[in-house]
């Protein structure tokens, strides 16, 4: 039988995931809020999401990328009808987030360490977590809960700040981020999709946590400028919106080794010194 996804969510990382999918193989349908406005990838349909439910019953895999609303997870809130009663569904992935974890003062975090949210949003997300569990356990399906980190990838990365002029390197000792490139997203998510097994907790983040003015910097060797001069990170809160200060406010390290051998992946980035390459490589291709 021909898998078939649904990627619920064709954004940034859905629509890779969905150009991932299909690349292997599947047929693929993406939703969008405004489907004359989608820009899919090739061989991949589009529906309305509030139109969504047919392909839902007929999906043998489903991915989910859209945010918890005040409400809840809003797949969960307009489809849980056509998951219920999708005869040949048998894996379900959700994007979650790193954030579940809260402020750990730089200590690591692994995939068995227990949430403890900090933020509002990130308790959205457990308590979406949560529902797609019962959901996948009702329904009798493999679950896998993607924590990601930070997003980057071409259009979205230090490269467009310093082009833009608006990229800083914000110094603050001990302080790293854990990011993913959007295409290792893709990568994992369809591997997972091949290899469900039972429900896991999956990390989507690189193999090196680091501070931000590092990646500023290798950015900016890269397009052969000169880097930005450090702020310190006391100096630079103060011009900071509050979502860029509630990342700031939050320090952890996420290890990946239990989410590569469960998938038997290898990043196509490592660390951000390739991703960064990768995005060069990729507009040089056009």
């Amino acid at each position: 039988m021909t898998d078939r996804m649904v990627v619920a969510g064709l954004g940034y990382a859905g629509a890779a995931i969905a150009r991932e999918a299909r690349a292997r193989g599947m047929e693929v349908t993406g939703t969008a809020r405004d489907p004359a406005a989608a820009r899919p990838p090739a061989g991949v349909a589009v529906v309305g999401f509030a139109d969504a439910a047919e392909a839902i019953r007929a999906a043998t895999h489903l991915v989910v990328t859209a945010a918890p609303e005040g409400d809840g997870d809003p797949v969960l809130s307009a489809h849980a009808g056509a998951i219920a009663a999708a005869p040949a569904l048998r894996w379900i992935g959700y994007l979650s987030t790193t954030g579940v974890y809260g402020d750990r003062g730089g200590a690591e975090v692994d995939e068995a360490t227990s949430p403890a949210p900090g933020q509002a949003r990130s308790a959205r997300r457990l308590a979406a977590e949560q529902a797609w569990r019962a959901a996948a356990a009702g329904r009798g399906c493999a679950l896998d809960l993607f924590r990601v980190g930070g997003i980057y990838g071409p259009g979205r990365s230090a490269l467009d700040d310093l082009r833009a002029g608006v990229a800083r390197r914000v110094a603050k000792p001990g302080h790293a981020f854990s990011r993913i490139h959007r295409d290792d997203i893709a990568l994992a998510v369809v591997a997972g999709a091949l290899r469900p097994d039972g429900h896991r907790v999956l990390h989507l983040v690189d193999d090196e946590p680091a501070p931000n003015a590092d990646v500023v910097a290798e950015a900016a060797r890269l397009l052969g400028l000169p880097p930005p001069p450090l702020v310190p990170f006391e100096e630079a809160r103060a011009r900071m919106s509050p979502m860029a200060l509630s990342f700031w406010a939050e320090n952890r390290r996420v290890a990946n080794a239990a989410t590569k051998a469960a998938l038997g992946i290898a990043w196509r980035c490592p660390t951000y010194r390739e991703g960064l390459r990768r995005i060069l490589a990729e507009e040089a291709r056009g």
